[in-house]
């Protein structure tokens, strides 16, 4: 749980090295009702366009992590004001949890 808090924190800071220290090469993370992005070098790129916004503050409320599954959900509001609910679901490349393997991204603006 504790690596899923840092990643949050990481996606928060726009902390692209590590995000991408932490995930494998066919990541596939799926942004539901938005898009799909597949493979390291696009979600390196997904994350490079993410820099422009930068957010101000993350709330997690809950982390869970069960074997090779884990989840977060929680608030993140943005520079600009904005505000956003997020959850993001995780399946670990194994159940030591050292790579993520796909996220699935539930996110609106609140």
């Amino acid at each position: 749980m504790e690596f899923l808090k840092q990643y949050n924190i990481a996606f928060a800071e726009g902390n692209v090295a590590f995000l991408t220290k932490n995930v494998t090469d066919d990541i596939v993370w799926n942004v539901i009702g938005d898009k799909k992005i597949e493979g390291k070098e696009n979600f390196v790129k997904e994350l490079e366009e993410m820099q422009a916004v930068k957010a101000s503050e993350l709330k997690l409320d809950q982390i869970l992590s069960h074997g090779k599954e884990g989840a977060a959900n929680g608030w993140m509001t943005m520079v600009n004001g904005k505000k956003y609910a997020f959850s993001d679901f995780y399946v670990f490349q194994s159940a030591k949890g050292e790579k993520i393997k796909s996220i699935t991204s539930y996110c609106m603006e609140v």
